[in-house]
């Protein structure tokens, strides 16, 4: 009796043992699947982060939202117009440096900016003295460039603080949003817009933009960001070599409105269709119509895409030193070269930098300028129950066989 007495004490000790260490082993086990699940749950969250940019004038807060890849690449945007106020991209030798123009601070877009960065519209580029007609109706516009209407007007979208939603995770975005009211600088219909930035894997950053209204409207939304891939602190982009998927381009009269011909580039100092240097004709006063623009500041139009692909080829800009190579891609029917033909070296930028002429420049995806006023020209009209959609990619990449 004493024998069994002891044999089941050694068991129930063994059993008891035994629970405990099963615990003990259940407990680190939950501890290291809750610690796996925080870890990743911090990493998702490092690739976008949000700060106070500064207020507007009415004393609300500009928030500014940092993208960052697995790459390193960096896109910096506020939603104080949507703007791209940084974006980091690596040289071939690894180097990353900010590529793009613009401010530390939100008092100096509040105060100074000539678009740098920012969502245009409703309306991109020219709109003929200010009018347009539409289902027999017409409108009056703000005039904000010489006797035209400019880029939305006196307050387009690039001076409007949206609605903002980060999207964390391996490809971070941000989307934004905002209520273009029935009548706002002239234009008709209650439009609600969504812009939504996303950083990709392959550093290229993807623009998404959709609108519906409840009146029949205009739109004709981009961004106007401007690049100089050797680095923003770096001088003028003359040498930065450009090759556009275009054939035509539209020439413009002396106050920058389409005369409504397609012109081919064939023969003319507007012919990208080969990679040649930005700098090679843009002085060439010979030519009417950069004596128009001041050097580039004109549409081309995009040959249709060879495949049946989502977004055509727009160009290629490759800056030999640095060995960058800026890729563009669309599903709009044109972009507008620009080649801050009106910087003056007024402007005061990141790090102290006075960005003078030709310091940027801007491929912006589009519709044609002044196509309410232009039938042969695609349209950019937007009905009740029809929803506008585009897409825009800017994809960076590196040369490393261009030489030092």
């Amino acid at each position: 009796m004493a024998y069994s007495t002891t044999k089941h004490w050694q068991v129930a000790r063994f059993i008891l043992i035994f629970t405990i260490l099963a615990s003990a082993c259940q407990n680190q086990e939950s501890s290291q699947t809750e610690k796996s699940d925080n870890t990743v749950k911090l990493k998702a969250q490092t690739n976008i982060k949000q700060q106070e940019f500064g207020n507007m004038p009415d004393g609300t807060t500009a928030m500014l939202y940092t993208l960052r890849n697995g790459q390193g690449m960096e896109v910096k945007i506020t939603n104080y117009g949507g703007t791209i106020t940084h974006w980091t991209a690596p040289d071939k030798e690894g180097k990353y440096e900010d590529v793009v123009l613009g401010f530390d601070s939100l008092s100096a877009y509040l105060t100074s900016s000539p678009y740098l960065g920012c969502i245009i519209g409703r309306y991109g580029n020219r709109i003929a003295k200010g009018k347009f007609t539409l289902e027999g109706q017409t409108y009056t516009l703000a005039v904000n460039n010489g006797e035209n209407h400019l880029h939305g007007g006196i307050k387009g979208f690039d001076k409007v603080l949206w609605e903002a939603t980060p999207l964390d995770g391996e490809e971070p975005a941000l989307k934004l949003t905002y209520l273009s009211k029935d009548g706002e600088e002239g234009y008709p219909g209650n439009l609600q817009v969504e812009v939504t930035y996303r950083l990709q894997k392959d550093n290229a950053l993807r623009i998404d933009y959709q609108a519906t209204t409840d009146k029949t409207t205009v739109v004709n939304l981009t961004n106007h960001t401007y690049f100089n891939l050797l680095g923003h602190t770096e001088g003028d982009i003359l040498g930065h070599e450009l090759m556009l998927n275009a054939s035509t381009f539209l020439p413009v009269d002396r106050t920058m409105i389409p005369t409504g011909e397609l012109r081919a580039v064939k023969g003319t100092v507007f012919d990208f269709t080969q990679s040649t240097p930005i700098g090679a004709g843009i002085n060439d006063t010979k030519d009417e119509q950069i004596r128009f623009g001041m050097g580039y500041d004109h549409s081309w139009v995009l040959n249709p895409p060879t495949e049946k692909e989502e977004l055509n080829l727009v160009g290629k800009v490759l800056e030999p030193k640095s060995g960058r190579v800026l890729e563009v891609f669309t599903t709009e029917p044109a972009v507008q070269f620009y080649t801050g033909n009106f910087l003056n070296g007024n402007i005061i930028g990141k790090r102290g930098v006075a960005y003078k002429q030709r310091y940027g420049f801007c491929l912006e995806t589009q519709h044609y300028p002044d196509s309410p006023n232009q039938k042969n020209f695609p349209s950019t009209v937007l009905k009740p129950n029809e929803t506008y959609q585009t897409s825009t990619l800017y994809r960076f990449s590196v040369n490393s066989s261009t030489a030092k």
